[in-house]
């Protein structure tokens, strides 16, 4: 299913994330997925990615710049359940952030699952960004959520 996920960049201190979960929980504004990662590491990956291009896109010390920077911030990727709500409420207290569609997909808990899906997208030619998941019990289904290169590709296989 086709999802709206919010990217979003806090500041790597403590309480922050506790300030944004709470501002979400005030609102009524479940998270169903999230993954947060420090944003030094996301800074690193793009020079990694120039790299291979051999693309500068800014100079050395900018570069340089950006990854002490890029260190006080965590990137943050989720899902809500209202998607609508939770960017008002961001663009209401001054937050920045983006949206992008995903795919979101539940799973059965048992080996084999994500290699039948990861295989789809690989066979309709579809590369995957990245990927993040998480289940609660062995009984439950897993939630997987993909952000990959073609959505309406994706979308359309993923409707079947």
């Amino acid at each position: 299913m086709v999802r709206t996920e919010i990217s979003l960049f806090l500041k790597n201190v403590p309480g922050e994330l506790g300030r944004l979960s709470t501002l979400f929980a005030d609102a009524g504004i479940n998270i169903d997925a999230i993954t947060i990662q420090d944003a030094s590491a996301y800074v690193q990956a793009l020079f990694q990615a120039r790299g291979k291009s051999l693309k500068r896109i800014a100079s050395s010390a900018s570069y340089n710049s950006m990854r002490k920077d890029s260190s006080e911030f965590a990137l943050i990727r989720l899902l809500t359940d209202k998607t609508e709500e939770a960017v008002q409420l961001l663009e209401k207290h001054d937050y920045l952030f983006d949206t992008v569609e995903v795919i979101a997909v539940k799973l059965e808990n048992r080996p084999g699952e994500l290699a039948r899906i990861t295989n789809r997208f690989g066979e309709a030619g579809i590369n995957i960004n990245y990927v993040y998941g998480s289940v609660s019990s062995p009984e439950e289904k897993c939630l997987f959520v993909f952000c990959p290169e073609d959505i309406q590709l994706a979308s359309r296989i993923f409707a079947e």
